[in-house]
């Protein structure tokens, strides 16, 4: 997986899985500007490409659902805000210096609805949040190459990458209850996370996920003002 460019200046607080890491305000992460980007197609579902909309949970329309396209793996994406309007974000073990939002498949026959509280509990341990909008259709990213044969191994299932339905959560809870070893059902993912403007969160995603990652933010920009 590809991490790209420059150095990128970051004004938050970093944390440890149990506990806030006593960091600067203002830390600074260290992309490598030699390393290579591999392109990979982005695939949107027709007719959505260039009209980002949400559904809002008062509307009557909530959790509208088309067929995902064939041949990629249901995922439910989480855009998770504090107060202040910043989006948790996470960094990957197992990829250096990649910061995510939570993310997580979508079990045979589950609601998205009860997905998204279940994979953010897994991974974040977080239960306090509220459901305010969702994207109504699909985005998908495709995995490279590489990350598809490991996945393929992981998985048992050969995925052309990954069908995603996004929501955006607003967090009610109290911050000591953010725990990356989340509820204990998982392998954890993460190592750090932070509250993150939407500028950050794309800036420091993976190259392939990165179109989702503007999509989405651009959808839901009117709930980040």
């Amino acid at each position: 997986m590809a991490l790209c460019r420059r150095f990128v200046l970051l004004e938050v607080h970093l944390h440890h899985p149990l506990k806030k890491v006593p960091v600067k305000p203002t830390s600074v992460l260290l992309i490598s500007p030699n390393y290579h980007c591999n392109p990979c197609k982005f695939t949107h579902l027709p007719l959505r490409r260039n009209s980002p909309r949400v559904i809002s949970r008062t509307s009557s329309s909530w959790s509208s659902m088309e067929a995902p396209p064939e041949g990629y793996r249901k995922n439910v994406g989480i855009c998770l805000i504090n107060p202040s309007k910043k989006i948790f974000a996470a960094s990957r073990l197992d990829i250096p210096d990649a910061w995510q939002m939570p993310q997580g498949g979508i079990d045979e026959g589950e609601d998205p609805r009860n997905a998204v509280m279940r994979e953010l509990k897994e991974e974040t341990g977080v239960t306090s949040a509220e459901v305010l909008a969702e994207v109504p259709y699909w985005l998908t990213y495709d995995f490279p190459s590489e990350v598809r044969e490991r996945l393929r191994y992981q998985w048992g299932s050969d995925w052309r990458g990954q069908a995603q339905k996004w929501f955006l959560l607003k967090f009610t809870g109290d911050e000591d209850e953010i725990n990356l070893l989340g509820d204990g059902k998982e392998k954890p993912e993460f190592g750090q996370w932070s509250w993150m403007t939407p500028e950050q969160v794309a800036e420091l995603a993976v190259d392939f996920k990165r179109p989702v990652y503007k999509e989405v933010l651009t959808a839901f920009a009117p709930y980040l003002q």
